[in-house]
C-alpha cells in the first residue's frame, strides 16, 4: 500500500493523491474511532506550538481515528490534534476545493511552504472554527497553499490545495503552532468574532474552559 502511494505521488508532481477512495477511506478511520469533545479559544492547549510527532504507532494511529471521528461528530472539513485536546503536531481533513473535488488525508509535522509573490493571490471569503464555534469572519488568505509533512507512518508527503482547500490547509497548521484564525483578524473583528461565539449554542460537545 506505501509502495503504491510512493508511485502515485512520482505520476502526481510529488503531491499526495488524497482524490481517490475518500468515502471509504474517511468511513474506515471514523468506524474505527471515538469521537471527543472539541476544545475552544481559551484552552491552553490551542494558544501554543504543538509537539513534534516522533512516533508512528498504533498510538498515533488511534487518535487520528478519534479526530476523523470528532471532525464527522462536529460536521468540521479539518481538525487539529489540539482541538481535541492532544499536544501533537497532526491534522486531518475531509475537506472539498472549489471545484467540488474531495479532498481526504492527514497531516504530521506540517510546514507551510512560503509562495513566491507572483503565486499570492488572496481570497478574502469568511472563515470559521470548531474552536470559535457559532462565529465567522472575513479573512484573506493565498488561494493556493502547499503543506509539507509526513503521513500517519512517518512518510514524507507533500499536500497542495486551492481555495476552500487552500483556506483548510492553512488553517489547521495555523493550529499546530498555537494560532487560531481569530488571531490574524483586526482588534474589532476578533472582538466581533467572540461576540459572535458568546451568543451562538454549539451544534457538538465542547471543553469547558474552568
Amino acid at each position: 500500500m506505501a509502495q503504491q502511494q510512493t508511485d502515485q505521488q512520482v505520476e502526481n508532481g510529488g503531491f499526495v493523491v488524497d482524490t481517490e477512495d475518500c468515502e471509504a477511506r474517511e468511513l474506515a478511520y471514523r468506524e474505527r474511532g471515538t469521537a471527543r469533545p472539541v476544545t475552544v479559544v481559551g484552552n491552553p492547549v490551542l494558544h501554543k506550538e504543538c509537539k513534534d510527532v516522533t512516533a508512528f504507532d498504533g498510538e498515533l494511529a488511534r487518535l487520528i481515528d478519534d479526530m476523523f471521528a470528532s471532525q464527522k461528530a462536529a460536521e468540521g472539513v479539518g481538525l487539529a490534534a489540539n482541538q481535541i485536546g492532544v499536544d501533537l503536531k497532526v491534522f486531518v481533513y475531509d475537506c472539498p476545493d472549489d471545484d467540488g473535488v474531495r479532498h481526504v488525508g492527514v497531516v504530521c509535522n506540517p510546514v507551510l511552504e512560503e509562495l513566491p509573490a507572483e503565486q499570492r493571490v488572496l481570497d478574502e471569503s469568511n472563515e470559521g472554527c470548531l474552536s470559535v464555534p457559532t462565529a465567522y469572519a472575513e479573512l484573506a488568505r493565498p488561494d493556493y497553499a502547499v503543506v509539507s509533512g509526513q503521513d500517519a507512518e512517518g512518510n514524507p508527503i507533500k499536500v497542495r490545495g486551492t481555495g476552500y482547500f487552500a483556506r483548510c490547509l492553512q488553517h489547521e497548521t495555523d493550529h499546530l503552532y498555537g494560532y487560531l484564525y481569530i488571531d490574524r483578524l483586526s482588534k474589532r473583528d476578533r472582538k466581533d468574532a467572540l461576540k459572535q461565539m458568546a451568543e451562538g449554542t454549539p451544534r457538538y460537545e465542547t471543553v469547558p474552559n474552568n
